[in-house]
């Protein structure tokens, strides 16, 4: 069983802090397959967020729950600007 470091509510704050800000996502979608994504988060509702992808054929909107990212099903990471590439 996982031993769980965060709780739900420390979950939702970071991701309100980042609503707006460029991140990446990595979702989990069993048997070792995972999809990544770039883009927003949208908006923040109670028991779930909102993410835009930044996709060339066009814009998708997806939402995740807190509890997901909590399980470790979905794991944001904020994307930094690097000038050297």
């Amino acid at each position: 069983m996982r031993k769980v470091e965060v709780d739900l509510k420390e979950i939702t704050e970071k991701i309100k802090s980042l609503k707006g800000e460029s991140v990446k996502m990595h979702v989990s979608k069993g048997r070792r397959h995972v999809e990544k994504f770039t883009g927003k988060i949208v908006d923040v509702y109670p028991s779930i967020f909102t993410f835009m992808q930044d996709e060339p054929s066009g814009k998708n909107i997806l939402s995740y729950s807190y509890n997901e990212v909590l399980c470790g099903d979905v794991k944001i990471i904020k994307e930094t600007k690097n000038s050297s590439n």
